[in-house]
């Protein structure tokens, strides 16, 4: 399955793509892909749906905005240095277990939405990265168990003030979560049709390929890292986990080449989708 959300920022709707390719309309069935969707069996229901696909009203997803293909979710957990060479690029160390950090729920917006350079930024990145969302409440998961509680799976660029994340306070967050810095979809593919254990993950800025590598060379692959953070902290239902980045972010370039408004940045995986967004800045007057 594949799974979307149309409409207006804050008044997204949810479709699917059905069987047969065509974009269908679930808002007269289905309020909200959301932790209450998920967590109460959504995705089996619309399983059931499809099966009369027929009966569900068809979009021309023409000139339609594509929102986030998930409601905010309670939780937007990130991984660091989950690519070796990503590692070598920064000069990092790599990790001996899964180095996580937190976006803000806030941050999140869709795959063609601009990205808005936070106020006073210099060094705003791009990070292509597959993302999955939970299906259900997770604690203590078995590594062998992990995909069990995985819905799908998504494109992310977990967009990243460099100067904020490194030079105050050493806080990744404050690097990570400004708004429009979450850009998630196009699609949520469910995990039953596809798990991209070995998908091309790609970005270009400005039609210059930038990233290109595949997720077969994750240090940590999606098993390991649910077993993990499900360590630290419960995983409900609609929580996203972002995977991380390989090699090709502007950091890691000599001289570092980092993000300025007009510039337009295309990045994806195939088999889910991707996106396309254009840098803005943004004035003193806006919030």
């Amino acid at each position: 399955m594949k799974l979307f959300r149309f409409g207006e920022p804050g008044r997204e709707r949810p479709g699917v793509i059905d069987h047969a390719g065509t974009p269908r309309d679930l808002s007269g069935e289905i309020t909200d892909y959301d932790e209450r969707f998920f967590g109460q069996g959504g995705m089996p229901h619309v399983l059931q749906l499809l099966a009369r696909s027929q009966n569900l009203p068809a979009l021309d997803l023409n000139g339609q905005r594509l929102g986030p293909p998930i409601a905010r979710p309670s939780k937007f957990i990130a991984v660091g240095l989950n690519y070796a060479d990503h590692a070598t690029e920064t000069g990092a160390q790599l990790p001996s277990e899964p180095k996580i950090f937190m976006k803000a729920s806030s941050a999140l917006c869709g795959v063609y939405d601009d990205v808005k350079l936070p106020r006073g930024s210099l060094c705003t990145d791009y990070e292509v990265e597959l993302a999955v969302v939970i299906k259900s409440r997770a604690s203590y998961v078995e590594e062998a168990q992990a995909w069990d509680y995985v819905a799908g799976c998504t494109v992310c660029n977990d967009y990243s003030e460099r100067e904020f994340q490194k030079n105050r306070s050493g806080q990744f967050v404050k690097g990570k979560s400004a708004d429009t810095f979450a850009p998630l979809g196009p699609y949520l593919v469910s995990s039953d049709e596809a798990r991209f254990e070995d998908a091309r993950l790609f970005c270009s800025v400005n039609g210059e390929p930038r990233q290109d590598a595949r997720t077969s060379a994750l240090i940590f692959g999606v098993p390991r890292l649910i077993a993990c953070i499900s360590q630290y902290m419960t995983l409900l239902p609609g929580d996203v986990i972002t995977t991380g980045t390989p090699a090709g972010v502007g950091m890691g370039r000599v001289p570092p080449s980092y993000l300025r408004a007009g510039d337009v940045v295309e990045y994806g995986i195939e088999g889910i989708g991707a996106g396309r967004q254009r840098v803005i800045g943004q004035t003193m007057t806006e919030r």
